[in-house]
C-alpha cells in the first residue's frame, strides 16, 4: 500500500490535499489516487487496519512485479505544502 499525508500532519505547512502517482522504471504511470476514500479500493484500503485518517489524503493498493518504481506525492490542485510517502508491504 502506498499512502500520499498531509491534513493529519498538522501544522500551516501542511500539503492540504496530496494526491499519489506510482511510475514505473520506464517512467509510465502505474496508477494513482486522491482522496482515498472515494476510491474503488476503500473497502480494501480500510481492511489493512492503516488508512489514512483524513479524507482528503491518497493511498492505494497495487500488487507490483518486481523492480524499481516511483512513488510521487503532489498537491491535487496544485497546492504546496509538506507531504509524507509512505510505502507498506502487505504480507499475505
Amino acid at each position: 500500500m502506498v499512502r500520499a499525508i498531509g491534513p493529519s500532519l498538522g501544522g500551516a505547512d501542511a500539503l492540504a490535499d496530496p494526491l499519489v502517482e506510482v511510475y514505473d522504471s520506464g517512467g509510465q504511470l502505474v496508477t494513482t489516487n486522491d482522496n482515498w476514500n472515494t476510491s474503488v479500493q476503500q473497502s480494501q484500503i480500510m481492511a489493512t487496519g492503516i488508512p489514512p485518517s483524513d479524507t482528503r489524503e491518497s493511498a492505494l493498493i497495487a500488487a507490483l512485479a518486481p523492480g524499481n518504481y516511483t512513488a510521487v506525492v503532489r498537491g491535487a490542485d496544485g497546492g504546496v505544502g509538506l507531504g509524507l510517502v509512505e510505502i507498506y508491504d502487505l504480507s499475505p
